[in-house]
């Protein structure tokens, strides 16, 4: 009886270590579409003290998300204000604690799901494989709807009815599918495959319909449908705007296009790193009953091939099944175990604490240099402004109180006007010319300016002549790119002498 709860003891020890050793910013999604609107839930709703007391990013707007991920985050923070507790550095790891908690959870499933399927030894290879993985170490604590459809998918998965499952559920599989695609309606396109076999195999056909598919649907859209209509206050169908602004519109080709086999040439292989050789190598092995992960990978890989906007966590669902592979790999090179598995951890080792400490930890560094002006007497005549590219740094999840705040806005064009130019572009196109004509009263001025490296030297006739100070220097990232600059400067109005 040692084994499962030695195991979860273990996994949830590493995964809170993974936790604190991730210091870094992957995607302003990470905040913008969780925490942050969790702040504004549990803070301040329905009135705002401050504007934007928890900003709400155009998604929200336009009823593309809906508020039932974010609705953890609010409970934990109307738990820790309700016990006094919510001080902003609890505000900002106590989420992904609980994130990290939920990865453990989900390693254990992987392992007694192999068990079950195969035995102890692959359990373990696919186990080890799982936790070696850098780009699940980068992910799985971040407060990000695709580490949450990660998660509820391997969950998903122990209950998924295969051949040799002693465990599998229609009803359980079903509802935590139903709860991923409530949370990122893009948790279907992975098990769409998996549903149709299954469903081709079941005998009683219209049993699995009417007393599955049907129920477990209507109520989780039912709870979803009811929990949008309390927090926007009117019915919004959220996964139906979704599908309609991302697959009809393909609005999100606004976020930057990439070719079409950008997932195959480069997406996979990054987020699969060394475990490459070792996922090609069990694809030959597996027996044939693993096909259908297989062909879940390609089918996975293949739609999110059709749209423009690419990203790296788009595909991250894909990766436990990866590890299936990869495991049985592992345990075949019976001679050559060992050396692969030191291999494996030594070479995931870098990159995990490459990107989990270092690259990009700027835009949470300046965080708590801003959290400085909350205590102090200066609050309510302090005004930071963030000249950064949209959505650089968190917001008021990562400062929490009241401080007036501002940063380059860049919602897409919806009404497909021809010469839309969002502000952040326009700022970037003339810094210069857009301050002077923004600011052109010098009462209007920002205490704070917060910008990257890159613009200080086009910025340095303005900040002389308005009177700013260089305060602080925070390291951003060894491989600046456009806009984004190594480090981040925070400029601070000079007080006003009395003559």
């Amino acid at each position: 009886a040692g084994g499962p709860a030695a195991l979860l003891v273990l996994t949830l020890g590493l995964r809170t270590l993974n936790c604190l050793l991730v210091q870094t910013s992957f995607v302003p999604d990470e905040y913008w579409q969780s925490l942050e609107v969790a702040h504004r839930m549990a803070f301040e709703y329905p009135s705002a003290v401050v504007n934007n007391y928890g900003y709400l990013t155009w998604e929200w707007a336009n009823g593309l998300r809906g508020y039932s991920y974010p609705l953890i985050f609010a409970s934990i923070y109307k738990a820790l204000q309700l016990l006094a507790k919510d001080d902003v550095q609890l505000l900002i790891w106590v989420p992904r604690l609980a994130q990290a908690v939920l990865a453990a959870f989900a390693d254990v499933k992987l392992y007694s799901l192999v068990q079950h399927l195969e035995n102890a030894e692959t359990a373990k290879c696919v186990y080890f494989c799982q936790l070696c993985s850098w780009f699940t170490w980068y992910s799985c604590t971040r407060t990000l709807t695709n580490t949450m459809e990660t998660l509820l998918t391997i969950f998903a998965l122990s209950y998924y009815p295969m051949k040799g499952s002693k465990t599998g559920s229609s009803c359980k599989y079903l509802t935590l599918i139903a709860l991923a695609i409530v949370i990122r309606p893009t948790a279907v396109i992975p098990w769409i495959p998996l549903v149709f076999s299954h469903f081709l195999k079941e005998q009683r056909k219209a049993d699995l319909i009417l007393h599955n598919c049907i129920p477990v649907g209507l109520v989780t859209v039912g709870t979803s449908l009811i929990i949008d209509r309390v927090f926007f206050g009117e019915w919004v169908l959220v996964q139906l705007n979704f599908l309609k602004f991302n697959v009809l519109q393909n609005l999100g080709a606004f976020y930057g296009s990439h070719p079409w086999h950008w997932y195959f040439t480069q997406g996979l292989p990054v987020i699969l790193g060394t475990h490459l050789p070792f996922f090609i190598h069990g694809c030959v092995l597996a027996p044939k009953r693993y096909r259908i992960f297989l062909m879940t990978v390609i089918w996975t890989v293949l739609v999110y091939s059709t749209l423009s906007h690419k990203e790296f966590r788009f595909i991250y669902p894909v990766l436990p099944f990866c590890m299936v592979f990869c495991g049985y790999s592992l345990k075949h090179l019976r001679a050559w175990k060992k050396s692969a598995a030191s291999f494996l951890l030594l070479s995931n080792l870098v990159p995990a604490l490459y990107t989990g400490l270092i690259h990009q930890r700027g835009s949470l560094d300046v965080m708590s240099h801003i959290q400085q002006l909350c205590s102090n007497s200066h609050q309510s005549q302090a005004f930071v402004f963030f000249m950064m590219p949209c959505h650089s740094t968190p917001f008021y999840s990562h400062v929490h109180c009241p401080l007036k705040m501002r940063f380059l806005q860049c919602p897409p064009d919806l009404m497909g006007n021809e010469s839309y130019i969002d502000e952040a572009d326009v700022f970037y196109s003339n810094p210069l010319g857009w301050l002077n004509k923004e600011f052109y009263n010098d009462t209007l001025l920002p205490s704070h300016l917060i910008f990257f490296s890159v613009l200080e030297q086009e910025l340095s006739s303005f900040l002389a002549l308005k009177g700013y100070e260089k305060t602080a220097t925070v390291f951003h990232t060894h491989l600046p790119q456009g806009r984004v600059g190594s480090h981040i400067y925070i400029y601070r109005k000079k007080p006003e002498k009395n003559h």
